[in-house]
Formats: structure tokens, C-alpha cells, sequence
């Protein structure tokens, strides 16, 4: 199904060592409305969607894999030369003592990543427009970090991350029209 390139869908650069900035990070790697749970969800959601959008949910839900590989990137890049000191003083010190540098699915505040965040109704439209507002949550906490971020190097990828989400709402919003003309239509047999 799936052909994997060893490369970043985009490049992730960063110019220092900053445990701060990848706590902020964390939010899109194991947070509610991160990669993870967008991915998770779409995937998901494609087994009781009409056949006319599965190939939609199949190829956002497998991008937003691609940016989960990219956050994976960025939160390593940002501290895998963190002191134990740096890490405490980030506000990851129960980060360092349950996983030191290794990745782990949680959210910023430190919540781990739960299923709960996955919704799906099995209701086309119902399913469609939590998948806008998660890709527009999703847009507006990748602003926001892009807002708490000084380094330009890693505000260039996060720009393009925050860019797809907008294109991944108006391809759902898309989607919605579509489902809602095939219900409208009449239907001879």
C-alpha cells in the first residue's frame, strides 16, 4: 500500500539545542489534535465513509504520518544534546525520568497520547467535519508555536506543516459537498 522514501516529506532544520521549544512541539506529536491522532483518525474513518472520499481520508491520513515523522524529527533535533538541567528547566524533567531522550506519545502538559482523541460517528458528514476542525486546531497550534519559536530554520518547516493543514481542511470541506450531492441525488434502481 504504502512506498516508503528515507526522506522527510519536507526538511527540518534547526539551528540550536532548545528543550522549550520541543515541549511545545510535543503537542503535535502526542497531543489531541496531533499527527498521531489525525492520522489514526482518518484511517480509521475511511471503512464506513462512501467510496466516493476513501481515497481522500487514505491520503491525508498517510501525510499526516509523514508529518508525524516529521515532529518525531524536530523534538529530537531540539534535545538530543539537552542536559538533564536543560530538560528539567523546559518543563520535561518527568519527561527525562520516564523516557530520558527517547520519544514518547504525549502532550505538551505532559498527558499521554489516549484513543479517545480518535473520533468517528460512522455518519459521513458528522465524521468529515471533525476532520476540519482537527486540520483547523491543528493549523492554529502550529501558528501558535511558529508565535513561541525564534529559530527560522525550524519555522520554515513548521510554516509548510501549518500550510498543509489548511489544504488537508478545504480537500475535507471539498469532500463534504460531494457526500452531500450523492445524497441528494435520486437514486433509480
Amino acid at each position: 500500500m504504502w512506498i516508503y522514501e528515507k526522506k522527510l516529506q519536507y526538511p527540518v532544520k534547526v539551528s540550536t539545542c532548545n528543550p522549550m521549544l520541543a515541549r511545545f512541539l510535543i503537542e503535535q506529536y502526542g497531543g489531541a489534535d496531533g499527527e498521531l491522532a489525525a492520522a489514526l483518525r482518518y484511517l480509521n474513518q475511511r471503512y464506513s465513509i462512501p467510496d466516493r472520499v476513501i481515497g481522500l481520508l487514505t491520503d491525508i491520513g498517510t501525510e499526516e504520518f509523514a508529518h508525524l515523522e516529521m515532529i518525531a524529527t524536530m523534538i529530537y533535533k531540539l534535545t538530543k544534546d539537552a542536559t538533564p538541567d536543560q530538560l528539567k528547566a523546559a518543563g520535561l524533567g518527568d519527561h527525562y525520568v520516564n523516557h530520558d531522550h527517547a520519544l514518547f506519545y504525549h502532550d505538551a502538559a505532559g498527558n499521554p497520547w489516549t484513543a479517545t482523541y480518535i473520533q468517528a460517528k460512522g455518519d459521513p458528514i458528522a465524521d468529515l467535519y471533525e476532520d476540519i476542525a482537527a486540520e483547523e486546531k491543528a493549523r492554529a497550534t502550529y501558528q501558535w508555536i511558529i508565535n513561541m519559536s525564534d529559530d527560522p530554520d525550524l519555522n520554515d518547516s513548521l510554516r509548510f506543516l501549518r500550510e498543509r493543514e489548511i489544504v488537508h481542511s478545504q480537500r475535507f470541506r471539498e469532500a463534504v459537498e460531494i457526500i452531500k450531492e450523492n445524497r441528494a441525488q435520486r437514486k433509480i434502481f
